[in-house]
């Protein structure tokens, strides 16, 4: 663990330097209160701190202050180094920000065990922020594949398409789906459902460009945006995500499964400012288009194609779709 400690006397600063390197830390060493501002308000600074409550620059409780107001950065835990014992100083040094004192002289062995109280309460906030960041990931991903989940997936798609007609480009939206997927759970399990299911994202995954979205839309379909896409290259990059899941079958736990899949595609430019639903039911009735010409192929979308297909035919085209 790194620690940063700041004395003016050079004297006292080595001594301190000397206990803590033996007791295994890394230490930095500063001569102002400046210099320890400086130190612990950067990214990556240490999470620990002894500061000399008298320093040129800027005293101990002043660093106090000035670390605490950085409330974007991790926690940093500071002692007060101190030859004062009044009550009142004692208060006016923790409400500056400081977590304990030590009184000069100190006893080596108690500023360890002070030491070693802060590196519980560091451990602890490490904890906490992992624990936030782990729900913030469940909130946003589907918990099989580790995609977008469809309430993340629409809200960027909104956003990209929001931003497509700012910029007078357009935007791709894929709306995939697996052929009989029912059947490989009936045949080989849910378990190897599930595998199909995690490839199936790993594929779709590398096909992409980084600033791509992919997300689950539900069950075994998928929702792709390719942000900024060439409406001449649309269907062709659609074509290529359909060819690198069909490539190779899916080895799972309960043997080698084919997977082939559907595709609709629909160029956001060509429909104007449409409503996100409005949209996504093209995508729909292009994806239907797919499966009803023989699946592990790729339709595309385009304006009033719908009127030429019969109501009798994309009522809830889902309910086809296997």
């Amino acid at each position: 663990m790194r620690i940063l400690i700041a004395d003016d006397e050079a004297m006292s600063r080595r001594l301190l330097q000397k206990t803590l390197e033996r007791a295994g830390y890394e230490v930095r060493a500063v001569e102002n209160g400046r210099q320890a501002a400086d130190q612990l308000c950067v990214a990556n600074g240490p999470k620990l701190a002894l500061l000399d409550w008298v320093m040129p620059e800027l005293d101990g409780p002043g660093v106090c202050q000035e670390v605490r107001k950085r409330k974007e950065q991790s926690y940093v835990y500071m002692v007060l180094l101190t030859s004062k014992e009044a009550k009142e100083d004692v208060v006016a040094g923790l409400g500056s920000g400081a977590d304990d004192y030590l009184t000069k002289p100190f006893d080596p062995e108690e500023l360890k065990a002070r030491l070693r109280t802060g590196l519980r309460i560091l451990d602890l906030e490490n904890r906490l922020v992992e624990a936030r960041e782990e729900m913030r990931f469940k909130a946003m991903h589907d918990g099989l594949t580790s995609l977008w989940n469809r309430g993340m997936i629409l809200e960027l798609l909104g956003r990209e398409l929001a931003r497509s007609r700012r910029e007078h480009v357009s935007s791709a939206i894929l709306l995939c789906d697996l052929d009989h997927f029912k059947n490989v759970n009936d045949t080989f399990g849910h378990v190897a459902g599930d595998e199909v299911l995690r490839e199936t994202a790993r594929r779709l995954l590398s096909s992409v460009r980084s600033y791509d979205f992919v997300g689950r839309y539900g069950g075994e379909e998928f929702l792709v945006v390719l942000n900024n896409c060439d409406p001449a290259f649309g269907f062709v990059r659609a074509e290529q995500i359909r060819k690198t899941i069909a490539q190779c079958p899916v080895q799972t736990s309960n043997g080698v499964v084919p997977v082939t899949m559907s595709l609709g595609v629909l160029l956001s430019h060509e429909w104007g400012v449409r409503p996100v639903e409005d949209l996504l039911q093209e995508a729909d009735i292009a994806l239907y288009a797919a499966k009803a010409a023989g699946r592990n192929c790729v339709k595309v979308a385009f304006p009033n194609a719908a009127a030429a297909i019969p109501e009798s035919l994309i009522i809830e085209p889902a309910k086809h779709r296997r």
